[in-house]
């Protein structure tokens, strides 16, 4: 493909974006009008370095979770990546990522991931009223990625993801179980610029049987709200900048719209400072790069985030190359 064609791929993709933009989020993203639904720990973010940023990765690279973004830029890795995130949460909640992603030669890419969530000391009460026990609940992900490219410069990516819901229902617990899938493109073509396409939660669910605790329980399945989001990525000199928007539906109506946008500065070219905006939340963070076994082969990235109104969380990241 020719500098020209690129060139002209690239401003039809800004074109898109802009007109995204401001046609569809006038209104801020309404991000509550979807919060409630089912799937929202997939909707928190993952490293330290992302969240920082906005969350706004859909044509990044993230280091250790680019699966998690975008499934399509795993053959664009150059290393083996493998990372592990912490979130400490007010609420008594907790949050815990961790990912592996390498490039399989000479044209494809392969990840696998978990992502964990859940909250404590739920104050468990009989019907009297009285305190029986804490209680707890989870939601756990796995995800399997693969991605192929079709070009050089343009990949195709897949996540399918087992999901897994436990509540406390007094001695019982009810769980739910379910699949979905993401699925995404990536185009590659310059050095300074990318761009990116990314459906996910795709017919994600979780089937319930509430017969097991109810007497006149049954069989549903709960439906993730689906995201399209189109992203970017452009670099100049020392500076990063990042950001994606996206439409929410419940696959019958739009529930939202969601607008992400951070940016990274590079000093010396070990220490990162950043700062971003994206679902309702405010972060500022920074990173270090250091050596462990090869020559700056290993990441430690923190994010301060403050989300209403739940309060302020940070966020813990350690990346490295294989």
């Amino acid at each position: 493909m020719s500098l020209q064609n690129k060139n002209s791929i690239f401003l039809k993709w800004s074109a898109v974006m802009l007109l995204v933009k401001f046609i569809i989020l006038p209104g801020g993203g309404r991000a509550s009008e979807y919060a409630g639904y089912a799937g929202s720990f997939l909707r928190m973010g993952t490293t330290a370095r992302s969240l920082a940023m906005g969350g706004g990765f859909t044509a990044e690279l993230d280091r250790g979770f680019t699966a998690y973004h975008n499934p399509a830029g795993i053959p664009f890795l150059k290393n083996k990546q493998i990372s592990f995130s912490n979130h400490w949460l007010p609420l008594d909640r907790r949050f815990m990522a961790t990912s592996f992603s390498t490039k399989l030669p000479p044209t494809a890419g392969i990840g696998i991931a978990w992502v964990s969530a859940g909250v404590d000391r739920i104050d468990g009460r009989s019907s009297a009223g009285e305190h029986t026990e804490y209680l707890s609940t989870s939601e756990d992900a796995v995800f399997i990625s693969f991605a192929q490219k079709i070009q050089p410069w343009m990949a195709v990516g897949i996540n399918i993801k087992i999901l897994y819901q436990q509540l406390p229902m007094n001695s019982n617990r009810l769980a739910g179980k379910g699949t979905g899938f993401d699925i995404g493109v990536m185009v590659r073509a310059g050095q300074r610029m990318v761009m990116a396409l990314m459906v996910q939660d795709l017919n994600s669910n979780y089937q319930w049987n509430t017969g097991e605790v109810f007497e006149r329980g049954r069989v549903y399945k709960e439906a993730f709200p689906a995201r399209y989001r189109i992203g970017s990525v452009y670099s100049y000199r020392g500076l990063h900048i990042v950001g994606d928007v996206g439409l929410i539906t419940d696959h019958q109506k739009l529930l939202g719209n969601s607008l992400r946008i951070g940016a990274e500065y590079r000093y010396r070219g070990n220490y990162f400072l950043r700062a971003g905006f994206g679902n309702s939340r405010i972060a500022v963070g920074g990173g270090l790069n250091y050596t462990v076994l090869k020559q700056n082969d290993a990441y430690l990235d923190y994010a301060f985030v403050l989300e209403f109104p739940a309060g302020a969380a940070h966020v813990f990241t350690v990346a490295f190359k294989l």
